[in-house]
């Protein structure tokens, strides 16, 4: 999720698409007059009766057609050995598929944060890296926002790189959005949204189609995970939606559901529509508020308890294991001259926090690399490229972004062994501590 803040133009720096200006101005505009009417006439925007959410005390029950291993809640898993228990299933499966007796091969995870149209960097860098012959099968894929887009492309790899690229080289913003100011402001008022995100919908349902669910189940019956953040905004948790199962299911709706929760992860509360997703407790019927998992986090890799829960580093699911984190952004700050009116000042501290919420992220999925073993890859968009959007999702913006991580990736990524902010020059470093060494990431790569 990447909200851009407002500054003024003609500034040093990197310079802020005017539309999203506008549209922020007619967000803060809108919230301003529905909290007014609310004062006014006691108009608390209810939801409809067959909308009724999961009640808190049933959250722990909440199943989706039927197919339990569905979804986790992605930060806890307060279900206890949920997930532990699917992801050892994961590994027998693999371990029959390979007629394994001994140690597991090196697995691979990739974690792809949100970021709007710089999702273009994620995409171009896996194409580089596919076209280098390089980029391993992954055992686990997750995505956030864009990510939920690039995702499984990646996890199928093959032709599907392909797709991935069409994608990333020809959308522009008409492709993601339309605006429902056009209506007129009492539609932006009183509805759940700025925008209408039909043409988004449109795209994924032109691509995650019926044959590319069936590859991921294939997958998934080999061992591989694929997974995409969402956020419950009823629940105020993020659950991460295990695809796999959900595509092996062959349950009549499961084509609906995976593309109703590739949409629900790119819908930024308030500029996008939620996404209404029907579940199941206690027999009961509900309906889930989905939104981008990015008010959340940024990217996630797995559940922070999954180490604390099972064994990742010896016994017999040990393996050699290498996480790559891409992210969707930039790390170094962004300097502008603030003005000081509310609408600038407000924009520009959400941009702030947003910025540093991705890094957190960074250096929690460092963290948690660290304590259970596994080596740690880090990609992100780098001070050396200088080009300016014009809008969220420009073309002209995204292409030159593509461009610029496909050349990277195909060529060797130099991926980052920590986060830039834990990398001191060594005569800054502690009386008898040495930098952490930096494997060859090449000799790291496994295909499993």
């Amino acid at each position: 999720m990447k909200f851009r803040a407002l500054t003024r133009t003609g500034q040093p720096g990197r310079t802020r698409p005017k539309r999203f200006r506008r549209w922020v101005l007619v967000l803060l505009l809108a919230t301003c007059a529905v909290l007014a009417y609310r004062a006014l006439v006691g108009h608390s925007g209810l939801r409809a009766e067959n909308e009724a959410p999961v009640p808190a005390e049933l959250a722990d029950e909440i199943t989706v057609l039927g197919i339990v291993n569905a979804r986790y809640w992605a930060w806890i898993d307060t279900r206890g050995a949920a997930l532990v228990n699917e992801w050892q299933d994961s590994l027998e499966r693999e371990r029959i598929i390979a007629g394994l007796d001994g140690r597991l091969p090196p697995a691979n995870y990739l974690s792809v944060s949100g970021g709007g149209g710089d999702g273009a960097y994620g995409a171009g860098l896996i194409c580089g890296w596919s076209d280098a012959g390089t980029l391993p099968t992954f055992k686990l894929v997750t995505g956030v926002s864009t990510g939920s887009m690039i995702a499984p492309f990646v996890f199928l790899g093959g032709p599907y790189i392909e797709r991935l690229r069409q994608i990333y080289t020809t959308i522009s913003d008409k492709d993601i959005r339309t605006m429902r100011a056009l209506n007129g402001l009492y539609g932006v008022v009183f509805g759940d949204a700025i925008s209408d995100t039909t043409p988004l919908y449109e795209l994924i349902s032109r691509y995650v189609d019926k044959q590319m669910l069936a590859d991921i189940a294939a997958a998934y019956d080999n061992g591989r995970l694929l997974m995409i953040a969402t956020a419950s905004l009823d629940q105020q948790r993020p659950i991460l939606w295990n695809i796999g199962p959900i595509a092996a299911s062959g349950h009549p709706d499961s084509l609906e559901l995976v593309r109703k929760i590739i949409l629900a992860s790119a819908s930024i509360p308030g500029v996008f529509p939620p996404v209404m997703i029907k579940v199941e407790a206690n027999r009961q019927q509900y309906q889930e508020m989905n939104v981008d998992a990015g008010v959340v986090a940024q990217m996630f890799l797995y559940p922070i308890d999954l180490g604390l829960r099972m064994n990742l580093q010896t016994g017999r699911f040990a393996r050699t294991r290498n996480a790559y984190v891409i992210r969707n952004g930039r790390l170094d700050p962004d300097w502008a001259s603030v003005n000081r009116d509310f609408l600038t000042i407000t924009g520009r501290a959400i941009d702030t926090m947003i910025h540093y919420l991705g890094y957190n992220d960074i250096l929690r999925l460092y963290e948690t690399s660290k304590r259970d073993n596994v080596d740690y890859n880090l990609a992100f968009i780098e001070t050396d490229f200088l080009r300016k959007k014009r809008d969220v999702f420009d073309p002209e913006y995204m292409k030159a972004l593509f461009d610029y991580a496909y050349e990277k990736g195909r060529r060797g990524y130099a991926w980052h062994k920590q986060p830039p902010a834990l990398n001191l020059p060594r005569h800054e470093l502690p009386s008898g501590s040495a930098p952490r060494p930096v494997p060859d990431p090449a000799a790291a790569l496994g295909r499993n």
